[in-house]
C-alpha cells in the first residue's frame, strides 16, 4: 500500500516489491536500485521518503518495541546523496541486528557493515568518478555523515539539482569575505581543520563555524 500523511511518503508491508522497487529507481542511480531493493528484501523495515530535514539526511533508531524497523531518507536529496544515506541507514539497522543494541551508532561494528554493504557498488557504473574517488577514500573510515568530509560533500554537492547559485560552502569562501548565515552577517578569517573562524559583523563577536556549512554570499 502507498500512504501519504503529513507529507511523508510511506512504503509498508511485504508484498509491495514492484511499488518498492520503482520508488527506488526514482531517487537512486540506475543501475543501484535493484542493489537496494535486495537490501530491503533480505531484512524488510518500514521505509518512509520523508520531507526536507534540515538538521538531517535520513533516520535510523532501532526500536525495541517494534518488530518491524523503519528507516526514512529525505525526499529531496539527489539520486547519489540518496543511495549513500540509504546504505548509511541500512548499515546502522544491519549493526545492531548483528551485535547488539550495546554498540556504539559510529563505531566500528557499524563502519564494518557499512563498508561491506557499499562495496558491490563502488563502480563507475554507479558513481561518477568525481564522486567515486573521494567516496572509496571516505570509506577507508566512515564518519558520522558524509557531510562531514569535505572533499565528498563537495562532490556530491555539484550535482544538487535545485543549487542556488549564491549559496556555497563556507570552505569554498575567501578569507576576508562577508557571507550570511542563519539572517546573520558574517567575515570569514582563518581556518582550524574543519571549523572555521569567523567574527559577526553587528558584534564584532567571534565562532568557529563548520568549514561544511551552506552560507549565502554577500
Amino acid at each position: 500500500m502507498w500512504d501519504f500523511f503529513y507529507g511523508i511518503f510511506y512504503i509498508q508491508g511485504m508484498n509491495q516489491d514492484s511499488k518498492f522497487l520503482e520508488a527506488f529507481k526514482k531517487h537512486v542511480p540506475e543501475n543501484s536500485a535493484q542493489y537496494c531493493w535486495q537490501l530491503w528484501k533480505e531484512s524488510p523495515f518500514n521505509f518512509y521518503i520523508s520531507k526536507t530535514r534540515q538538521t538531517k539526511l535520513g533516520d535510523f533508531r532501532y526500536r525495541r518495541d517494534r518488530k518491524i524497523q523503519t528507516i526514512t531518507i529525505n525526499h529531496d536529496l539527489n539520486p547519489y546523496q540518496f543511495l549513500i544515506t540509504y546504505v548509511h541507514e541500512v548499515a546502522h539497522y544491519r549493526a545492531f541486528e548483528k551485535y547488539g543494541l550495546k554498540i556504539k551508532p559510529h563505531g566500528m561494528e557499524w563502519k564494518s557493515v557499512f563498508r561491506n554493504l557499499i562495496s558491490p557498488i563502488l563502480t563507475e557504473t554507479v558513481f561518477p568518478k568525481d564522486i567515486l574517488i573521494p567516496l572509496k577514500r571516505h570509506m577507508s573510515n566512515p564518519k558520522a555523515s558524509s557531510g562531514a568530509d569535505l572533499f565528498l560533500s563537495k562532490a556530491i554537492k555539484h550535482y544538487d539539482v535545485n543549487r542556488k547559485p549564491d549559496v556555497s560552502l563556507l570552505a569554498d569562501i575567501t578569507p576576508g569575505e562577508v557571507f550570511e548565515l542563519q539572517g546573520r552577517k558574517f567575515q570569514k578569517e582563518l581556518t582550524r581543520r574543519t571549523r572555521v573562524l569567523c567574527q559577526e559583523v553587528n558584534t564584532g563577536k567571534k565562532y568557529l563555524i563548520s568549514a561544511h556549512a551552506e552560507v549565502k554570499k554577500v
